[in-house]
């Protein structure tokens, strides 16, 4: 008996177990059954059996003695050699070079604390990848001592391939808070994490006009976010050695303090924006009037308040009406909260409330809403009362959707949209925080307890953010990104509330790509790409021999994501295609 395939013209061949048998000349063949419906992997196996192999179980040939996730180390690894961190590390290879890479890669895979990072890369390929062997978590700290050693050395390599001369440069400040009592850095501050009766840490990030990260340095918890600017002014010119550069900070950064420091700094430019109060100034004056935006959105004004200066007034309808809806909200939530202390001095007859009492109920309700400036109150004869400052809150209606950005820059460097788009890149600067302290990269909560350490993990986490950064550049096709995003910012109207482009929505309404492929966010790409494993085996009939290694055969996903990081383009590295 054998199998025989016979070709059918305009149907899948047909498979037929046949015998044969020669009667003279002639060779008479008889189908003894038909197993097209059979799957293949039981033909062939039909088809050894009449070839007389023995078959075995496949749990009697190898055995499985480990399987690893690989997927995501290998796509993370890839984008570390193919930006070139290995080697702005350190030019040649060494133990704490190894540790700092493998810490950055582990930062973006599964964020932990420095004693399970030590574990955990051991279940999966990282510490094979980079023959990391045994690892103490001592030998981690000594590498975080070795990478803030060249922190700025490194930071000067990506200064030069990310910041040319005449660049925007974005800079935000953010904290952190912390557990214990033993790092001099962390002090009680202005925490934006929200996290009340911890110490916080202050640290301050400078990207390129994308929010691509290049420095990262840290301060004490209570210093005020305009007292980081000079640090970063010096380390602009000083360290990256930039004669011309624009930079780029919010109106509660660059304060009028600051800028009349940078003015001293021939070269050193600026863009912020103005703070509500120099708004309604420039409007009590005449100099900014509401007709202005009858026809546009976008006016370029002048004020001898301003000397020097070019000051675009923009108006976006959009965040008129959400400003008008917040304030009067917080005002209901104000006068509810108003009519609660009426009632409370209403009812105290035996007891009364005092004047002092009454005040500080009062103080907090308006600490909390923010509206103190829009309401009026009395306490006379056990009567509380109060009233809005409906003068007040016209005043400040008048302002809504109204800002002004403000820059040291000649329109032949910088336009006015131009302008605008800039400033508006500081939130890029946020998506970074987003994403230090979020479920990626997890800078928080910080444990250790040297200072040298704190920042060393600081910006540990800046460079894994760094090759974040770039994957999702690269992966922008898999994910539920707009691929056009990049280019519509520097067209668009700059002013006008962002629309995304047809493309993304038509991805993220089919939830695939335009191959077919699905579209993921960056946490559950990643997760994807894990389930390709490296499994060690061993023969069974061998036990002495050496165990062997396979990979789970790459997914379509997985292929083009690995193809997009190998076609991925990197600024300044002569490396990249």
């Amino acid at each position: 008996m054998y199998i025989e395939i016979v070709p059918n013209r305009n149907s899948r061949p047909a498979i037929l177990l046949r015998s044969a048998e020669r009667q003279g000349k002639k060779i008479l063949k008889q189908t003894l059954a038909n197993l097209t419906h059979w799957p293949a992997a039981q033909v062939e196996s039909l088809r050894r059996v009449l070839r007389g192999d023995r078959l075995l179980p496949t749990d009697e040939l190898f055995k499985v003695e480990r399987s690893l996730p690989h997927g995501h180390v290998e796509a993370v690894l890839s984008m570390v050699r193919k930006l070139g961190l290995d080697g702005l590390l350190a030019a040649k290879r060494c133990r704490e070079r190894d540790l700092v890479i493998a810490m950055i890669v582990e930062r973006v895979v599964h964020p932990c604390s420095k004693l399970a990072t030590a574990r955990h890369w051991n279940d999966t390929t990282l510490a094979q990848e980079l023959s990391l062997g045994e690892t103490d978590v001592d030998e981690l700290y000594d590498a975080l001592d070795w990478l803030l050693a060249r922190q700025a050395r490194l930071e000067a390599k990506l200064a030069g391939r990310h910041l040319p001369e005449g660049a925007l440069v974005l800079y935000d400040v953010s904290t952190s808070y912390y557990y214990g009592q033993h790092c001099p850095l962390t002090q009680f501050g202005h925490d934006r994490d929200g996290k009340k009766g911890l110490e916080i840490i202050v640290y301050g990030v400078l990207t390129d006009r994308h929010g691509c990260p290049v420095s990262v340095q840290v301060y004490p918890g209570n210093t005020a976010d305009p007292k980081t600017v000079p640090d970063q002014v010096d380390k602009l010119r000083k360290q990256f050695k930039l004669l011309r550069v624009v930079l780029v900070g919010d109106r509660g950064m660059l304060t009028q303090t600051q800028i009349d420091q940078l003015k001293q700094y021939p070269g050193l430019g600026w863009l912020s924006a103005l703070r509500s109060s120099s708004i309604r100034e420039l409007v009590e004056q005449g100099q900014l009037q509401p007709s202005l935006f009858d026809q546009q959105n976008l006016a370029e004004i002048q004020s001898p308040e301003f000397p020097g200066e070019r000051l675009m007034a923009c108006f976006n309808p959009l965040l008129a009406e959400q400003r008008r809806h917040k304030r009067e909200a917080l005002l209901s939530a104000t006068e509810k909260s108003l009519k609660s202390i009426a009632a409370q001095v209403a009812r105290r007859k035996h007891k009364r409330l005092t004047a002092q009492a009454v005040g500080q109920k009062v103080g907090r309700v308006i600490n909390r809403y923010k509206m103190a400036k829009h309401f009026d109150w009395t306490f006379e004869a056990d009567v509380f009362g109060w009233s809005r400052r409906e003068e007040s809150i016209r005043a400040e209606a008048q302002l809504d959707g109204i800002y002004v950005v403000r820059t040291s820059e000649a329109e032949a460097q910088l336009s006015s949209p131009d302008t605008v788009r800039g400033y508006k890149g500081l939130g890029q600067v946020e998506r970074a925080f987003r994403c230090l302290k979020g479920v990626d990269v997890r800078i928080r909560p910080i444990f250790h307890r040297t200072e040298d350490h704190v920042r060393a993990h600081v910006f540990l986490c800046l460079l894994a953010y760094y090759v974040e950064w770039h994957l999702r550049a690269a992966w922008s096709e898999l994910l539920f990104e707009d691929e056009e995003l990049p280019q519509a910012r520097q067209e668009r109207d700059p002013v006008a509330p962002a629309e995304p482009s047809s493309s993304v929505k038509r991805k993220k309404a089919a939830r695939q790509t335009k191959q077919g492929l699905p579209v993921h966010s960056f946490q559950t790409l990643l997760d994807h790409l894990a389930t390709r494993s490296r499994h060690t085996c061993r023969l069974c009939n061998q036990p002495k021999s050496e165990p062997f290694e396979v990979l789970t055969e790459a997914t379509a996903l997985h292929q083009r994501a690995m193809k997009l990081i190998e076609m991925y383009p990197v600024p300044g590295n002569p490396n990249s295609t």
